[in-house]
């Protein structure tokens, strides 16, 4: 079970910012994944919504539905306070950097790194050895 003076402070934490529970929505859903016939039977996987910003949270860290509760609200006010700060966070930093390496380079882009690789290449057969009867 999660800790009383954690949950309080993490109530206070709320009320800091002016997030409020009434505009929180919960759900329980059932988990998925280890925990065997318990996590399939039971609803310990928690759905938050925040209606003002539309920001959803889904947690199914624990078995337990309480720690599921508490771990959602807390990830939950993280995304809230940095949707308000607008300041690049490293989660959203490392989220770029994956976004950016999967994209699909340009034409132009592909175009100047098969002029580069020709280039190399005929640098290379530059630099060989030239046999006796080898005519170019």
């Amino acid at each position: 079970m999660v800790n009383p003076k954690k949950i309080k402070a993490l109530y206070e934490k709320m009320q800091k910012f002016g997030i409020r529970e009434q505009d929180i929505e919960e759900k329980f859903i059932k988990s998925s994944g280890k925990g065997g016939q318990k996590v399939n039977k039971t609803s310990t996987c928690v759905y938050l919504l925040h209606k003002p910003t539309g920001i959803s949270v889904k947690c199914s860290i624990s078995r337990l539905q309480a720690v599921n509760r508490f771990l959602a609200r807390r990830i939950l006010l993280e995304r809230i306070l940095e949707m308000k700060n607008k300041e690049l966070s490293e989660r959203m930093k490392k989220i770029y950097k994956i976004r950016k390496q999967k994209k699909k380079r340009s034409k132009r882009a592909k175009e100047k790194i098969l002029k580069m690789k020709k280039m190399i290449s005929r640098k290379k057969i530059l630099r060989r050895k030239i046999k006796e009867n080898e005519i170019f």
